[in-house]
């Protein structure tokens, strides 16, 4: 038996209602859920963030306790529920500024990583020659080149005794504790 296509489809007819489609300027359901979601997202990230970095942000009192709460609540969908209260909760928070300062809490952590694998290619140049001392002492001359120079030298003489030890010897990990301030500063 064949079918037949319903008579309505392809129409863009509309019965009785002038435009009502084109005149409404109420955000679609759609819309609203994307929002909510988006903010049940960004209540999801401020309480991934540490406690001191979350203090320091502006938001309502209410907001908090509700992230607070949030961050105690073990049972999955204790937490499902109360992250749709932080969602609702952050409609009336200054969204922009919280975005903002998330994005700047992750960038933070991303500038101290980036630091940190700088002062390991440093270490690991000081290691592999005397080339980078010249270029240390050029770009860095408030340092303590001698105390620079002991380090270098203890790092290499364990290097060179040093085949494959699952740890790095105390002389690798003093070198760049020598180097981390310089680089993070």
């Amino acid at each position: 038996m064949n079918r037949r296509a319903a008579p309505h489809r392809g129409l863009d007819v509309h019965y009785g209602e002038p435009e009502a489609a084109d005149t409404d300027d109420r955000p679609s359901k759609t819309r609203l859920k994307r929002e909510s979601e988006s903010l049940q997202r960004l209540g999801a990230e401020l309480a991934a963030l540490p406690e001191d970095r979350l203090a320091a942000m502006p938001m309502p009192e209410r907001l908090r306790e509700a992230i607070d709460e949030y961050r105690r609540t073990r049972s999955h969908e204790g937490r499902r529920r109360q992250m749709q209260f932080v969602g609702k909760l952050m409609r009336s928070a200054d969204e922009p500024a919280l975005r903002e300062a998330v994005a700047a809490a992750k960038l933070g952590s991303a500038r101290q990583t980036l630091a940190l694998h700088e002062a390991e290619r440093w270490r690991a140049e000081f290691i592999a020659g005397d080339d980078a001392l010249t270029r240390w002492a050029a770009q860095f001359p408030q340092a303590d080149l001698q105390q620079l120079r002991s380090l270098v030298r203890a790092a290499r003489r364990d290097a060179a005794g040093l085949a494959a030890e699952a740890r790095q010897p105390r002389s690798h990990r003093e070198l760049f504790q020598f180097i981390k301030p310089w680089i993070t500063t």
